[in-house]
């Protein structure tokens, strides 16, 4: 999985795709045919290509939906692979809507074609059968590049680079901030936060509670910081930034950061040690 390849521009590769080869290999068709099928040939091929595409996309929908519970499972286990878990969940349902809406197409183009085999337009047949094969053509392409992107084993070292550049992207116009400082006030940070996170925990437990608490993600935690009116809505989207960060460097994003975010780290240390002051123990 290449990380410029969104699945925008994977959409649109297709898409360009299919156009071109169908209307290249009409013209073609129309200039200087390679084969000549007959009706029974056209039938059969149709007919036989659209059991084999449902059939790829059920077993391809079938173990999407067993690897995404995977994908959750690691995202309960480890709170630091949220952002990256739910950035390829993300990327996966657009690919496989996308797949969804490709294979009803190629299924309608192949149903066209075995409609017009008995009409006395060739033009028409001809151009149905070369849509409909390039469809066919460009959807298991589709699919296999599907596949191949979900069981990728770098795919979340990749989300954590992409995630990356969309929160800190560095260029050699960028001034470069220190990596250990950065780690230091993010390190502060979420020791606050779990202070806070213990003591909210504590005033929500009950004697009928036995079952053990699980530990708030740190996002959850400035959330409810946000919703209790104790720091404002730019910090909360600031905090997030400097969390996504964090969690994509330790799961392979590059070892790098701004001056920009180093300097964001230092102040929202500072706020959140005024804000949470004496939550060692209480709220």
């Amino acid at each position: 999985m290449n990380k410029f390849k969104t699945p925008g521009s994977i959409i649109g590769a297709s898409i360009a795709a299919f156009i071109i080869f169908a209307t290249v290999s009409s013209i073609a068709g129309v200039a200087s045919p390679l084969f000549y099928l007959n009706e029974s040939q056209i039938l059969y091929l149709f007919s036989t290509s659209s059991q084999v595409l449902a059939a790829i996309y059920g077993l391809t929908l079938t173990g999407f939906i067993f690897f995404r519970n995977e994908l959750s499972r690691e995202e309960f286990d480890d709170q630091t692979l949220v952002d990256a878990v739910e950035n390829l969940k993300q990327r996966y349902y657009k690919l496989l809507v996308f797949i969804t809406l490709f294979s009803i197409l190629t299924l309608s183009l192949s149903n066209f074609a075995i409609s017009c085999e008995s009409s006395n337009n060739s033009l028409l047949n001809l151009i149905a059968i070369n849509s409909g094969q390039s469809a066919f053509f460009i959807n298991l392409s589709i699919i296999a590049y599907f596949v191949f992107d979900v069981i990728s084993p770098e795919r979340i070292e990749v989300a954590s680079r992409n995630l990356q550049n969309q929160v800190d992207p560095t260029s050699q116009q960028v001034e470069m901030g220190s990596l250990e400082e950065f780690i230091k006030n993010y390190n502060v940070i979420e020791t606050l936060l779990a202070k806070y996170g213990l003591a909210y925990q504590q005033s929500e437990i009950t004697s009928f509670t036995s079952r053990p608490v699980r530990r708030i993600s740190n996002v959850r935690l400035a959330e409810i910081l946000f919703r209790s009116g104790q720091i404002s809505e730019s910090l909360l989207g600031e905090l997030r930034s400097l969390i996504t960060l964090r969690n994509s460097i330790i799961h392979g994003a590059e070892p790098v950061v701004s001056s920009r975010m180093v300097q964001m780290s230092n102040e929202i240390q500072k706020e959140l040690s005024k804000v949470l002051t004496g939550y060692e123990a209480h709220p």
